[in-house]
């Protein structure tokens, strides 16, 4: 069974270079200015790494198999 976080919310945050955007998922503190909260998080976040791992991934189709008949 999964525990949800209580209290999250799903901001989006856009690269320096407003090329890509990412999801970032926080509770924040009531009296916290939100936007420089994001404008922070959003100069902190690892762009090159996201891109990377964003290019590497590679979908798979998975089609119909043979399935082997067991004796």
């Amino acid at each position: 069974m999964l525990m949800a976080i209580p209290n999250v919310k799903r901001y989006r945050i856009t690269s320096p270079d407003g090329a890509d955007t990412a999801t970032l998922m926080a509770v924040l503190p009531k009296d916290v200015d939100l936007d420089v909260y994001l404008k922070e998080a959003s100069s902190r976040f690892d762009w090159k790494a996201w891109r990377e791992q964003k290019a590497s991934q590679t979908k798979v189709r998975v089609g119909q198999q043979k399935q082997k008949k067991a004796k």
